[in-house]
């Protein structure tokens, strides 16, 4: 549950926002922020979450955070990974309204009075659909595509190629979320599977205002593979008719052995036995893997750590 961190009447809008690294995007992202909810007229909270930066990122919130009181900052004490980190900001949220935004002004503060509009005309998730920047590449643009329609696939919820961590969200749909005991989290497909009146908008995509991305290609298929599995028991179920159709193709060779024998000849093809042997050995081993993979998770599931750990806060009265 969250908890009543400021005195009086809870803002109408908290914005959560993670943080690794961004020394140099802090000010310029506040900055726009302050000037968009200026024009706005509403009252809010920024809450930046240091998902164990290496640089001076902390330093800054805290500096931000003692000459502004809307400010908010939470240090974990390492790196848990972008997804835990949002979950960390709902944790110490109190407004109305929930904006989840990356640190890096890619998603445009600009954006943020259309999302908090179609909150006030009733919709509970407002979700976001990228129109893709010209600085993405082209490798990147298609995999995220296809992990997309993989994703919808498998999991039964239709998830658009741009999706992304920038929406907004409800207290009620926040406090539903962080209920949720999901090991790997995907924000995505939670904030999808919860339900609710939802809606979404397109924006473009700006360029990276410095620093370069911290989110590479292995931790990029990490992360597509741990959401697939999150979702969906599709893989498992797939070794049932692997299994049924190796089986198919074995009884047909051993079915072509038996008629050449009964015909007197001998029985060529010894490099088509081994491949077929050989298929089916890989084929078992895929389905090892993918067992051990949801093994895995359901042995981190029982250990029940913490999704985060707090090393210090900044503006923020208590703990949640």
């Amino acid at each position: 549950m969250k908890n009543d961190i400021v005195h009086g009447p809870p803002p109408q809008l908290s914005i959560v926002v993670p943080v690794f690294d961004e020394e140099g995007n802090i000010q310029p992202l506040l900055e726009a922020i302050r000037k968009t909810l200026a024009a706005l007229g509403i009252t809010y909270e920024v809450i930046l979450v240091d998902d164990g930066s290496g640089d001076g990122t902390w330093a800054l919130i805290k500096q931000e955070s003692s000459r502004d009181d809307t400010i908010k900052g939470v240090s974990l004490s390492r790196n848990f990974g972008q997804q835990n980190a949002i979950f960390t900001g709902l944790h110490y949220c109190s407004g109305g309204a929930i904006i989840t935004m990356d640190g890096d002004l890619q998603h445009p503060p600009e954006t943020i009075p259309e999302l908090f509009e179609a909150w006030r005309q009733g919709f509970k998730v407002v979700e976001t659909s990228r129109i893709q920047s010209e600085d993405v590449s082209f490798f990147k643009r298609h995999t995220s595509r296809a992990f997309y329609r993989v994703f919808s696939l498998l999991s039964g919820m239709p998830l658009s190629k741009g999706s992304s961590d920038f929406r907004l969200i409800d207290a009620k749909v926040a406090e539903a979320i962080i209920e949720m005991r999901d090991t790997d989290l995907f924000l995505r497909g939670i904030s999808h599977w919860v339900g609710f009146p939802r809606k979404t908008i397109s924006y473009k995509a700006s360029i990276r205002h410095t620093g370069k991305t911290k989110f590479g290609t292995l931790k990029m298929i990490r992360f597509a593979v741990s959401s697939l599995f999150s979702f969906s028991t599709i893989p498992l179920r797939m070794g049932i008719w692997l299994g049924l159709f190796t089986s198919v193709l074995a009884f047909a060779e051993l079915l072509y052995i038996f008629i050449r024998y009964l015909q007197g000849a001998s029985v060529p093809g010894w490099a088509s036995t081994l491949t077929v042997i050989s298929f089916m050995f890989g084929v078992l081993f895929i389905m090892v893997g993918i067992l051990g993979a949801y093994l895995g998770s359901i042995f981190e599931t029982v250990k029940r750590r913490p999704r985060f750990l707090v090393n210090e806060t900044s503006g923020l009265l208590r703990d949640p």
